[in-house]
């Protein structure tokens, strides 16, 4: 198989999903312990911040936010499922699935946001 073809089997995909959230979430927790750390240094400061929250766009980010966690989160446990348990052909459908759950999480936030 041609490196072309790999990337277009859903199990690439899936690595690639995974991947990408696990970067996005790993420059991301800066960020967050800077906004917490406001709270015991400049608590003026925070309420500013969240005050940015009712922001629709900020919304928006948060909703990119949960589904890249949920992405991350399900596209490990199909990892682990991949490592633990044996070979078989539905490893398409545990990928599919895991992006499946994946979205329907983010989709809740977001409908719970607004």
């Amino acid at each position: 198989m041609t490196a072309a073809r790999y990337r277009n089997h859903p199990l690439w995909w899936a690595f690639a999903l995974h991947r990408a959230s696990g970067l996005a979430l790993a420059l991301f927790l800066p960020f967050h312990f800077v906004v917490l750390a406001q709270a015991l240094t400049a608590p003026e400061a925070l309420d500013g911040f969240l005050a940015l929250t009712a922001n629709p766009m900020v919304k928006l980010a948060e909703f990119g936010l949960v589904l890249g966690l949920a992405l991350h989160m399900f596209g490990g446990l199909r990892l682990l499922a991949l490592e633990w348990l044996p070979w078989s052909g539905r490893q398409k459908t545990l990928a599919a699935g895991a992006a499946a759950l994946s979205f329907l999480t983010g989709t809740a936030f977001l409908l719970q946001a607004i």
